[in-house]
């Protein structure tokens, strides 16, 4: 009996372990931008031709073009449609802020369609509360 218990008991931290893992980052350090930097360049007036696109719930971010949570595959068509007479070299900059950054079910679907349509200077926003702790409370650029 002990023994029973022993193996179901490891059975479930494996499960636990997995699933925890069940996310996979599709994205490189260096494609992570800190909002502090966006904010910055959005105050200096020095975007460019960024685009910046929401792919959570709503766009909060000055500027931003609202996808669409990005876990929904109708919205990463949005996406595609949306940039498709974007350079391929124009940075692009993701962002969700529904949940903390490492649970987000946004963030890694729209991210993996964003490269797989070839955007070399894809940026993902590493927002890793919120949107409200990480951009509203810091009084950073918002839509009004």
């Amino acid at each position: 009996m002990k023994q029973l218990f022993y193996f179901i008991a490891v059975c479930l931290l494996c499960v636990n372990s997995a699933m925890a893992q069940g996310f996979t980052d599709t994205w490189t350090q260096k494609q992570l931008m800190e909002p502090q930097v966006l904010a910055d360049r959005m105050v200096q007036n020095k975007m460019g031709k960024t685009v910046v696109l929401n792919i959570g719930p709503d766009a909060v971010i000055k500027g931003s073009y609202n996808i669409g949570p990005g876990s929904d595959t109708r919205n990463l068509e949005k996406m595609r449609t949306y940039l498709q007479n974007v350079p391929k070299d124009r940075e692009v900059v993701l962002y969700c802020g529904c949940c903390p950054f490492a649970k987000c079910p946004n963030i890694r679907p729209a991210f993996k369609a964003l490269t797989e349509m070839g955007y070399k200077n894809a940026r993902l926003l590493n927002i890793p509360h919120n949107i409200k702790i990480d951009w509203i409370d810091k009084k950073y650029p918002v839509n009004e």
